[in-house]
């Protein structure tokens, strides 16, 4: 065995090689103890690789510990289902602050025996007594960030269940032994990089307010220093107990009614002077919760199924439609600015219809079949011109009713604020099953509020909903309701190729989801590019607003002077996604694929790698 192997075999054990670390340290403080993180620095960051590829399974997310548990789930022999469910808890370890139990996402998941592909929906839900008026008081909506850091922004909360449903329909394992590498993870601890620190540092303020947030996150008043042991033996104790009674302790029992009481009665240091309003939720509306099964999205393109979330998710059909209007144009032979124009006019004209009609379908009438049809893709394609670049805000067509000219229908929506520290995991196993999951709590630190004693954040997806119309005296799909699951742009993605698989990818972000898994589609489909490059090329989002976002390598380029002189304009986005896929290549062989540089990089990794 020669000596990669070996690293990559010893790097598979973090939460074991940890604790003997910790011990010959003598800083691990005992399992009741306060302090999560030790104040001196004591070691270095687990490595992280944004490429592998070989043979027996795959995974990639953006933790180094969560992608080897996953690793080792399939290595010794779990599906694709039992690795990103595992994946999956042991980033509500290593990112906190972007997923975990309090929060809710989209699992896409494809079954290699009957080449058909499955989706979940975990999102979030209000309250029983939500109404339009959620976010609105004395007649004015409430600012943005005052909603956020409060009870009334937490919806019930949907990723454990969404991880046993999906053991018990696609599974070999159960939710305990899924559960017990992370709980191991949070008992031992992990050490701090420089995005964990960052993040916390960019949230310290808000996280103050909360003493059990401060408690966990600030040790001694401040982010945990890069190298540190970061421990959550309060989260290892919360995933024995779901070991050991299932998700019924959260949706019927103890923790649930732990997580009702915070959101009912927020508990904020008086010297903060915050105030954060109180939620509504309470234990019915989380004994009533449930995941959705529901059919995919399925476009054509390229001679390529895509399969993706339906709604209440506007990933699927918003990244659809922009793919049925991209197919009018020859992407492969394009110049490059040509190509990107493209695309960012296919963007601008999906979000436009993206916000008029999705939302939650069991609220509203969503025309999901009707977007994503050929014939309305053909009625917005035309409004594209190569010279030349369309005005944002762009007005709606009519997807139940396409013009058979270029002509637009009613009023533009404006694209609403969602937060963009989601995370996504992609994972496929021996046989040929693969999971593409996007998972969320929304803002990075979600509400900002610790269940006290129990080690999770919970989430503020309530304020995805718009606050108030879009537009004066037009319907808006996503206003507050009752038990209403608020649109997202969650968009995890399987791509097959005659009936099998070919790639997957998804990506946080907000809003600009959709955006970065339609370039990275393009870029690997069309330019020809390997997933691994289309991952890193530098992005923009055009969300059918005023200008187009750009990350820094992009601004200034050759590319952006071309698309200036169409009448593009430019923002500067620091950073736009943060990627993971996993493509199958010819010769039967697996690559996966993460950020080389965003969000501190992703790990990638496979069960027998490349020699």
């Amino acid at each position: 065995m020669n000596s990669r192997r070996l690293r990559r075999t010893a790097r598979l054990t973090p939460p074991l090689l940890l604790a003997a670390a910790l011990t010959a340290f003598a800083l691990a403080p005992t399992a009741g103890a306060t302090p999560a993180a030790s104040a001196v620095p004591t070691a270095v960051p687990a490595p992280k690789q944004p490429e592998a590829t070989g043979t027996g399974g795959a995974v990639a997310s953006v933790s180094a510990e969560a992608t080897d548990i996953g690793i080792s789930v399939l290595r010794h022999g779990g599906n694709a289902v039992d690795a990103a469910v595992a994946t999956a808890a042991a980033l509500g370890v290593t990112e906190p602050f972007s997923s975990g139990i309090g929060g809710g996402g989209y699992f896409v998941y494809y079954d290699a025996r009957r080449h058909k592909v499955f989706t979940l929906d975990g999102r979030e839900t209000a309250p029983s007594t939500a109404d339009q008026n959620l976010f609105v008081e004395n007649g004015q909506p409430l600012g943005f960030w005052t909603a956020v850091d409060s009870g009334r922004s937490v919806g019930v909360p949907g990723s454990l269940l969404t991880w046993q449903r999906a053991l018990d329909r696609w599974g070999t394992r159960s939710l305990a032994q899924s559960l017990h590498p992370a709980e191991q993870l949070a008992d031992h601890g992990f050490v701090v990089d420089q995005t964990f620190h960052d993040q916390t540092a960019q949230n310290q303020t808000r996280f103050s307010y909360f003493p059990a947030t401060a408690a966990l996150f600030l040790p001694g008043g401040q982010p945990p220093a890069v190298g540190s042991v970061f421990r959550n033996p309060d989260l290892a104790a919360t995933y024995r107990e779901l070991e050991h009674k299932g998700v019924g302790a959260l949706y019927r029992g103890d923790i649930g009614r732990d997580i009702t009481q915070v959101v009912q009665h927020p508990q904020v240091d008086p010297a903060s002077g915050w105030y954060a309003r109180s939620g509504a939720m309470t234990p019915a509306d989380l004994a009533a919760y449930d995941v959705r099964a529901q059919a995919p999205t399925e476009v054509d393109y390229r001679g390529l199924d895509v399969y993706g979330i339906a709604p209440s998710s506007s990933g699927g059909t918003t990244t659809g439609e922009a793919l049925n209007i991209l197919g009018h144009f020859d992407l492969a032979h394009a110049s490059q600015v040509q190509y990107l124009h493209d695309y960012l006019e296919a963007s601008r004209i999906a979000f436009a219809d993206r916000n008029r009609w999705v939302g939650d379908p069991r609220f509203v009438d969503v025309p999901t079949q009707a977007l994503l049809s050929q014939r309305f893709a053909d009625s917005r394609a035309c409004l594209i011109r190569p010279d030349s670049s369309l005005t944002s805000p762009l007005a709606p067509g009519d997807p139940v009713h396409p013009s058979g000219g270029c002509v637009n229908a009613g009023t533009p929506a404006p694209t609403t604020p969602e937060g963009t520290h989601t995370t996504h995991l992609t994972v496929a196993d021996r046989w040929g099953n693969v999971v593409s999951y996007t998972l969320t709590i929304e803002q990075t630190g979600g509400s900002a509020m610790t269940v006290p004693g129990r080690g999770f954040l919970l989430n503020n997806e309530l304020t995805d909903f718009d606050f108030t119309p879009a537009v004066a005296g037009v319907p808006d799909p996503n206003l507050p309701g009752p038990g209403k699951r608020p649109r997202s742009s969650m968009s995890p993605t399987i791509v097959l190729k005659d009936g099998r698989f070919d790639f997957a990818v998804g990506s946080p972000g907000g809003a600009s989801i959709i955006t970065t898994v339609l370039q990275v589609l393009t870029e690997h489909v069309d330019r020809g590019l390997s997933l691994e490059q289309a991952i890193a090329v530098p992005r923009i989002s055009q969300r059918n607003l005023a200008k187009t976002e750009a990350e820094p390598a992009f601004l200034g380029s050759v590319d952006d002077a071309g698309l200036t002189a169409l009448g593009e304009m430019f923002t500067l986005n620091p950073e736009i996604g943060a990627a993971t896929g996993i493509q199958l290549l010819p010769d039967g062989r697996l690559q996966a694929a993460a950020e080389p540089v965003r969000r501190g990089g992703g790990a990638a990794a496979v069960v027998d790698p490349d020699e």
